[in-house]
């Protein structure tokens, strides 16, 4: 069972994706800014970090810089989930370091095939 950190302030959007991801068997855990998600990792301890970008407080970017620039947390895989759609936005957040980037709305099958590389990435990883 991987633990998946969804960093979101929507709520209909967390009761959707953490229902989803439970019955997949994953563990979730949920911050609803960056602040919250920075905070969280060192003791949730995700497997993967499901990240949106307009957050309150500290906004995914944010959030993601500063975990990527981390050593014990630059290599936690994220996939940015965002209603930003325009041209660069998907480059932008590849450069930062997330691993993959799905807009909103989220299609679900698409969404868990990607968590699925994402997690089968760091595992191989992991072996080596």
């Amino acid at each position: 069972m991987s633990k998946i950190l969804i960093v979101e302030d929507d709520d209909n959007n967390v009761f959707m994706m953490r229902t989803r991801l439970n019955r997949m068997g994953h563990a979730v855990a949920v911050a609803v800014n960056g602040e919250e998600c920075v905070a969280q990792v060192g003791t949730v301890r995700p497997d993967l970090i499901l990240m949106d970008l307009s957050l309150p407080v500290m906004d995914g970017w944010e959030a993601m810089r500063q975990l990527k620039a981390a050593p014990e947390t630059a290599a936690i895989p994220i996939i940015v989930l965002s209603a930003h759609a325009m041209p660069g936005v998907r480059e932008r957040v590849l450069e930062i370091g997330a691993d993959d980037f799905e807009t909103k709305p989220v299609r679900m099958a698409e969404l868990t095939g990607k968590i699925e590389k994402a997690l089968a990435r760091q595992d191989l990883a992991v072996m080596h």
